[in-house]
C-alpha cells in the first residue's frame, strides 16, 4: 500500500481515542476532484453515553457528502466515531458534532448526516443536519433507515 502524505493512522497500529476531542480526523486527496459524486458512510452501531444517566445510547448514522479537494480517510473516521463510546452528550450534540468535524476536516461541497437514535425513555430521537448545496448532477439515494419499529 502506498503511503499518502499527511496520513498518520492508515497502515499503522492505532488505539481508540479516549474522546472525540482527542480523535484525529484525517483527509486524503480526492482522486476524482473534477467530478461531482456522492460518498456514503454508514455506522449502524454508533454508541455514546447519556450525559444525565451515563447509560449507553445507540444510533444508526448515515453520512452523505459530495467531496471537493479532499475525502475522509475511513480508518480515521472509524476511530473518531468510536471515540464517542465513553463520551456523554445528547443525541443532537453527537449527530451535529460529527457532521461539523467532517466539514472542518475536508470542506465538502455538500454534507448531510442522519442520526437515527434508538429509544431513550420510550421515544426514538432522529437528528438531521446538512451544510452546503447539493450539486444538481449528483444522485442521492434515500438513507435507507426505516421509521422506528424496533429498528433493525
Amino acid at each position: 500500500m502506498a503511503k499518502v502524505k499527511g496520513l498518520t493512522q492508515l497502515g499503522a497500529p492505532t488505539r481508540l481515542p479516549a474522546s472525540p476531542e482527542e480523535a484525529v480526523l484525517e483527509a486524503a486527496p480526492n482522486p476524482q476532484a473534477g467530478t461531482n459524486y456522492l460518498i456514503r458512510f454508514t455506522a449502524p452501531e454508533f454508541t455514546s453515553l447519556c450525559p444525565m444517566t451515563g447509560q449507553p445510547d445507540f444510533a444508526h448514522l448515515v453520512i452523505d457528502y459530495v467531496p471537493a479537494k479532499a475525502i475522509v480517510e475511513s480508518k480515521s473516521l472509524k476511530l473518531f466515531l468510536g471515540s464517542f463510546r465513553n463520551h456523554g452528550a445528547f443525541h443532537e450534540d453527537c449527530t451535529v458534532s460529527v457532521g461539523q468535524r467532517i466539514v472542518a476536516a475536508i470542506k465538502p461541497k455538500w454534507l448531510r448526516i442522519g442520526g437515527y437514535w434508538y429509544p431513550r425513555g420510550g421515544i426514538p430521537i432522529d437528528v438531521f443536519w446538512q451544510t452546503g448545496r447539493l450539486p444538481k448532477d449528483v444522485w442521492v439515494p434515500d438513507q435507507g433507515v426505516a421509521p422506528y419499529r424496533g429498528r433493525g
